[in-house]
C-alpha cells in the first residue's frame, strides 16, 4: 500500500507542466531591502548588547584613574560625603536667585 501511495505520488508530480511565471525586478528589490533592513537591525543589537558592559567598564576606568590624578582617593570605608573630597559641584549662589532671570 506504501509503495503504490509512492509511485503515484512520483508519477503526478512528474507530470505536471512547468510553470512560466515572470517576477519582475521591483518584488526581488523589496525582497532584499527588507532583508538588509533586518539584517542591520540585529546586528546594531548585538553590537549594542555587547558593547555597554564595556563602555561601563571603561567609565569606570577612567573615573578612578581621574581620582587617582587628581589626589581624589577616598578611603574605601568611607560614606562618599562631601568631606570625602568627592564633592566637585560648586555650591548656587542664593543671593541671585539661582537660574531665574530677575525681575527688577
Amino acid at each position: 500500500m506504501k509503495s503504490s501511495k509512492l509511485f503515484v505520488s512520483i508519477l503526478l508530480a512528474a507530470a505536471c507542466a512547468p510553470a512560466f511565471a515572470y517576477v519582475g525586478p521591483g518584488a526581488g528589490l523589496t525582497l532584499l531591502g527588507a532583508l538588509w533592513g533586518l539584517l542591520a537591525a540585529v546586528g546594531a543589537v548585538l553590537i549594542f548588547v555587547i558593547a555597554w558592559p564595556l563602555r561601563q567598564w571603561r567609565k569606570r576606568v577612567n573615573a578612578a584613574r581621574h581620582d587617582v590624578a587628581a589626589g581624589n582617593v577616598s578611603d574605601p570605608n568611607s560614606s562618599g560625603d562631601a568631606s570625602s573630597g568627592n564633592a566637585h559641584a560648586p555650591p548656587k549662589n542664593s543671593a541671585s536667585g539661582g537660574d531665574r532671570p530677575s525681575t527688577d
